[in-house]
């Protein structure tokens, strides 16, 4: 992952309610004075987790600006936190095309200069695989998918795979493995986030296609990561197995 660059500094106290904001900002040398347990950061001050924050103890410490999205966190809580007076900056990216506004949005809010922070490109010139079509399961007890207005779709439309649920009418219905199975994909993406999909998994999801584990950060998380997460997965569609 690319590291901060030329004079990345700020002295705004902010709480990231966000995981990949977190990584980006950490990235860019902007230290939270503290972030959610979904953030990975056990160094930082812990405030709950991205759909249960510990609103009362945000407020007591009274950040400069509290960071949220409007995917990962829920409008009741930044309700509270903007009745209690704290400034609010929050996120809202469904396609890798958001990214890079998004990203510099970010970057004003903290007081650093967009020029001075990385900025990930997300050209990519060869699809390592083209029309894979695939089912992508992000939880269980109820299966759930996503359709093509989420930023993890348009990475995997980008890298030439095809979301058999994109057309989906709710961006994240609830599905049964027949439902999915009947659309004919060519393999289940298991990403290992926000469901911990993993090898205990397999078994029963190869009801559907060919089973492939993936990173779910690098499929869910953007950010400063979103270069190298492209690139990680694009590798992965193309190790897939010919008979996919």
């Amino acid at each position: 992952m690319a590291g901060s660059t030329k004079g990345s500094s700020s002295s705004v106290r902010i709480v990231s309610l966000v995981p990949s904001v977190t990584e980006t900002l950490l990235a860019w040398g902007v230290r939270p004075i503290a972030c959610t347990r979904f953030c990975e950061q056990p160094s930082i001050d812990h405030v709950g987790g991205t759909k249960d924050p510990d609103v009362d103890k945000i407020i007591d410490l009274a950040p400069d600006l509290v960071v949220m999205d409007e995917e990962e966190n829920r409008r009741e809580h930044a309700e509270e936190l903007a009745g209690a007076g704290l400034d609010l900056h929050t996120t809202a990216v469904r396609s890798l095309e958001d990214v890079p506004s998004a990203l510099k949005g970010l970057a004003e809010r903290v007081g650093l200069n967009p020029a001075d922070v990385v900025i990930p490109s997300i050209d990519l010139r060869v699809r390592p695989v083209d029309g894979l079509r695939v089912f992508v399961p992000i939880w269980k007890r109820p299966w759930m998918t996503l359709n093509g207005d989420n930023y993890g779709s348009s990475l995997l439309s980008l890298l030439g795979a095809v979301n058999v649920f994109d057309a989906a009418a709710r961006r994240y219905p609830v599905v049964t493995l027949e439902e999915a199975a009947a659309l004919s994909p060519h393999a289940v993406l298991a990403p290992s986030e926000p469901y911990p999909f993993g090898p205990r998994h397999v078994k029963e999801l190869r009801a559907v296609a060919p089973v492939a584990l993936v990173d779910g950060q690098d499929l869910f998380w953007w950010g400063v990561r979103t270069s190298a997460a492209l690139r990680r997965l694009g590798e992965r569609l193309a190790s897939l197995p010919s008979s996919f």
